[in-house]
């Protein structure tokens, strides 16, 4: 089960409140605006901003007569205003203000997202540099491969966070967008100068051209962007997940005191963490999908795109936020076994150093097919069980030209090991 976890920071910018206290930000810097061009009287809108205010229950109450949530809004914050309500909301449509809050919400949950970033870059860093050195076996199609190392898994991780903390901040400044241009986008019956100042105000970019909403290719974007990143998690976590397998033990996810992993086997210890991160990032996708849908809209503007948002925005971001939050705390209390990997890197009995057999026959003379397939030979003798790698060689046609010395020689792990402070050098570790 799902452990409770308060998210305050993001939840509160999804929250009714956070939502019409900008919308009432907006309205009143329009009329800042319109008072520095003496459309409005300056003085009505100090009155304004000294009365104005709404209240949460009474504007879902003439909602539910109106059917629109923006004349509830307006309604019940000209009851607070009084006379000069007459300037309230004047020149714009519905979508200047939803728009422009939206682009206000996603910059804010864009900062929370780009720090929770920054900390597992951090928690990544630390892991990787610490098992720098620590050998482990690669594995290809799930196979065996080669000798790699545990702080290269991680460093990889650290590389590709740091391409989504890019993508992130990209991601960031084109959904940072506001509009305040009308019914259709004409300025029919406001002036650019007001966009200007709310937009500059609230730390907005204007788009440079709307219909009567921002174009949803912008969201969509952005929305991608959070999948790619839960997709990023998800291979971490995955990793993470086949290591723990009993068989193979390399590491696992932390594990507290008092945590039980079954009601039936007193004996699990689960990475339900991690499983949890891989099952999330199916949601980011979904949501993707859904905003993908919600670019093509008829003409101007319809409304089929609004009632997904209300879910998608919240739900990607507080659980990307979420996910973040628990795989910085998966990598900070992992638990990693050297001694298992390097248990693991003896089970193929010397299988793992066939490139370099056969690179080694191949400086010796033999062409390639004749090299290829004496290692193949004994190496297939070694998958059936008949002795380890290095005896078929030697009990084989290897032994006419690779003696148990330069054998020896081969068979050593700290040449697979001479690149490592390199790529670390290139990830920036």
């Amino acid at each position: 089960m799902i452990e409770r976890y308060s998210l305050p920071e993001m939840s509160a910018i999804w929250q009714e409140e956070f939502k019409f206290q900008t919308m009432l930000a907006i309205e009143i810097l329009a009329l800042e605006a319109y008072a520095a061009r003496k459309v409005v009287p300056s003085e009505a809108v100090k009155r304004i901003k000294q009365k104005a205010r709404f209240n949460l229950s009474q504007i879902k109450k003439i909602e539910e007569k109106t059917q629109h949530d923006v004349v509830a809004f307006v309604a019940n914050v000209s009851q607070y205003i009084g006379k000069d309500a007459q300037y309230l909301h004047l020149g714009l449509t519905s979508s200047d203000i939803l728009d422009t809050t939206l682009g206000a919400q996603l910059k804010s949950a864009s900062k929370i997202l780009i720090k929770d970033l920054e900390g597992l870059l951090k928690a990544l860093a630390k892991k990787a540099r610490f098992y720098k050195n620590t050998v482990c076996i690669g594995r290809t199609h799930g196979v065996h491969a080669e000798p790699t190392t545990f702080g290269l898994k991680l460093a990889l991780w650290y590389d590709e966070t740091r391409r989504n903390l890019e993508r992130l901040k990209r991601a960031e400044e084109e959904v940072s967008r506001g509009k305040l241009s009308g019914a259709v986008g004409t300025y029919s019956n406001i002036e650019p100068y007001v966009e200007d100042y709310v937009c500059r105000k609230l730390g907005l970019k204007p788009v440079n051209i709307a219909t009567q909403i921002i174009q949803r290719d912008i969201h969509a974007q952005y929305l991608s962007t959070l999948a790619v990143i839960g997709a990023s998690l998800e291979k971490f976590a995955t990793e993470i997940r086949h290591l723990q397998k009993t068989e193979v033990l390399e590491a696992e996810e932390p594990f507290g005191k008092g945590q039980k992993g079954s009601s039936a086997m007193p004996h699990k210890r689960n990475p339900v963490i991690c499983e949890r991160v891989c099952g999330l990032a199916r949601l980011l996708r979904a949501n993707a999908h859904a905003a993908l849908e919600n670019v093509c809209l008829w003409h101007e503007r319809d409304i089929s795109h609004s009632s997904v948002e209300r879910v998608i925005f919240p739900d990607s971001t507080l659980a990307l936020d979420y996910m973040l939050h628990k795989f910085i705390q998966v990598v900070e209390g992992m638990k990693v076994y050297p001694e298992n990997m390097r248990h693991n890197l003896d089970k193929t009995r010397g299988l793992i150093f066939s490139q370099r057999v056969l690179i080694a026959l191949m400086n010796k003379g033999l062409a390639r097919p004749r090299a290829y397939d004496l290692v193949q030979k004994a190496a297939m003798q070694t998958w059936k069980g008949e002795g380890s790698f290095k005896e078929n060689l030697l009990s084989t046609g290897s032994s006419k030209y690779l003696n148990v010395r330069e054998l020896d020689k081969i068979f050593d792990l700290d040449y697979y090991l001479r690149n490592v402070g390199k790529i670390f050098h290139k990830v920036g570790l």
